[in-house]
């Protein structure tokens, strides 16, 4: 980063300046996203009886909008050059950025193992892959200054790869706030495990099902399962969670078990000094005209 930054300047290149600005992202990102993940590691409390996952998906939130905003400024920065060219030394920007282009090859390489699973680390693994990509383009603006002359390309180059950031930086920010919002995980489809809650034996209904993802990799559901009133609980209990573990690969379960004629008891309690949330369908056909 320091390099880059101090070459920059000399070199009077954008395209550098550019991606020492994405370096300088990268060394708050990775700290942050170092500070999430060992936050992540602390047990639980009676306050936090999840512990502190969450903080690893708004560090990959915060690295996201952070990503995004530096992009549009270099956009504008280069735009402004584009109109008004100036001169870059091609030689010194081709080197350091060669420079840059090795160190960015080993960051992405130590990374690759666990981006695709982590949402923080993936954050931080589209940091290095911004770098990486924008030393490739300042090598081939500075070839293209060392070779035609065309001084355009420090700006050109810096405007192609703060797009290509931009692109997977909103991505990162959407799969963050989808986490956020409790949304069921892309990898997952309801209606699947809907359906394989129904195949288990002893199983006679399911409904107020959910499936969330708490932190990246770990995912939770919780459902309302009736059954007949001659099923052992612990027994059908253990055949769930038997089928939702080999199918969905998901441990953490909260699953209500409700016999066919004390089900509607079970689905709707409310006194009047909470706030009551039924199903849609439920309403619909039990509580018509009825207001909640």
């Amino acid at each position: 980063m320091l390099a880059e930054a101090v070459g920059g300047w000399l070199a009077n290149s954008l395209a550098l300046l550019a991606d020492a600005g994405h370096m300088l992202t990268d060394v708050l990102a990775m700290s942050l996203t170092l500070a999430a993940a060992w936050f992540a590691a602390r047990p639980a409390t009676e306050r936090k009886t999840f512990g502190y996952y969450r903080l690893e998906i708004l560090a990959a939130f915060a690295n996201g909008i952070v990503l995004a905003l530096l992009s549009l400024w270099i956009i504008f920065e280069a735009i402004q050059r584009w109109r008004q060219p100036v001169d870059v030394l091609g030689g010194e920007l081709t080197l350091i950025a060669s420079g840059g282009l090795i160190v960015n090859l080993i960051a992405a390489y130590l990374l690759s193992g666990a981006h695709k699973h982590d949402l923080n680390l993936r954050g931080a693994w589209l940091h290095v892959m911004g770098d990486l990509l924008g030393s490739i383009a300042a090598i081939l603006a500075g070839l293209a200054i060392v070779l035609y002359g065309w001084l355009w390309a420090d700006a050109v180059s810096s405007i192609a790869i703060s797009v290509i950031i931009i692109f997977g930086a909103v991505r990162l920010i959407l799969e963050s706030v989808d986490v956020l919002l409790e949304g069921t995980p892309r990898h997952i489809d309801l209606k699947t495990v809907e359906t394989a809650i129904l195949q288990t034996d002893g199983v006679s209904g399911v409904h107020d099902l959910h499936v969330w993802t708490i932190s990246s990799g770990i995912e939770a559901l919780s459902a309302h399962i009736s059954h007949q009133g001659d099923v052992t609980h612990s027994e059908l209990l253990g055949r769930v969670r038997d089928q939702i573990h080999e199918r969905f690969g998901i441990d953490h379960l909260t699953i209500q078990m409700e016999t066919l004629d004390r089900e509607t008891e079970a689905v709707y309690v409310c006194t009047t000094s909470t706030r009551c949330f039924e199903p849609a369908e439920r309403l619909t056909k039990t509580h018509s005209g009825s207001s909640h």
